[in-house]
């Protein structure tokens, strides 16, 4: 929108791309209420869902006519005929005939003049849009990420306590079996060949795919994700990645 505007026959480029931004920002209000759902059927924490709620707040602080402009263009066969819901069922309650409310509600453009985007009353600011979506984008990302290490966390302590009831020590630096700390957002399961002696190394690591396996995660290679000789790849020194069945 910012560059040059391309014309094609009666259309503009510019006003394709506004049309398009409008409904794009709209559906950031969108995925952060499927968030928001997800968040708290997951049980997570009340900060994380409040931390996404205040990103959310300042986006339609920056942009609080989103919605009726993007409604505008979604709903267009409505909006078009004053029969619209929202503002325009508001002005027709209050008296105002359907074509009239669609004259006053229903004309939409991109000004690049003062870069801003309207339909009818209702107006953004493009240069405004830019910063609140991407901070937006970053709370919802952030959100997720929370999430994330959550479940990586709760599989790296089942793994821990399924090789410790199995009688496997995971614990650094003397243990044989070395269970990575999850700061990648997965969880990394080896054997440390150097303190395990050869004839021993493919029984250990039968024990430890059986107690993986019987806590109800899997152990997998990111080289060869389909192998079966699981036990045998961590006996030769492999580091598996330790999943959810």
């Amino acid at each position: 929108m910012h560059g040059e505007d391309i014309h094609v026959g009666w259309f503009s480029s510019r006003q394709i791309d506004a049309r398009t931004l409008a409904v794009a920002l709209r559906q950031l209000l969108a995925a952060e209420k499927l968030e928001q759902i997800a968040l708290k059927e997951l049980g997570m924490d009340t900060a994380v869902g409040a931390a996404l709620t205040q990103a959310r707040l300042r986006f339609e602080d920056a942009l609080p006519d989103i919605k009726h402009v993007r409604d505008g263009i979604t709903h267009f066969e409505d909006w078009s005929r004053g029969q619209g819901r929202g503002p325009q069922r508001v002005a027709r309650d209050a008296g105002t005939l359907p074509r009239e409310v669609a004259r006053d509600h229903w004309s939409f453009g991109y000004d690049p003049v003062t870069d801003t985007v309207t339909m009818g009353p209702y107006t953004f600011s493009v240069a405004a849009a830019l910063p609140a979506a991407s901070e937006l984008c970053d709370a919802i990302y952030t959100a997720a990420r929370a999430v994330d290490a959550r479940n990586t966390a709760q599989i790296r302590q089942q793994a821990i306590r399924a090789l410790t009831d199995a009688g496997v020590s995971c614990e650094p630096p003397t243990g044989p079996v070395i269970v990575s700390p999850g700061g990648d957002l997965r969880i990394w399961l080896s054997v440390v060949l150097a303190v395990v002696p050869e004839g021993e190394r493919i029984g250990l690591a039968e024990k430890v795919a059986a107690a993986i396996t019987g806590a109800g995660l899997c152990l997998e290679s990111t080289t060869f994700p389909q192998a079966q000789d699981i036990a045998r790849r961590m006996a030769e020194g492999e580091t598996l990645q330790v999943r959810r069945q």
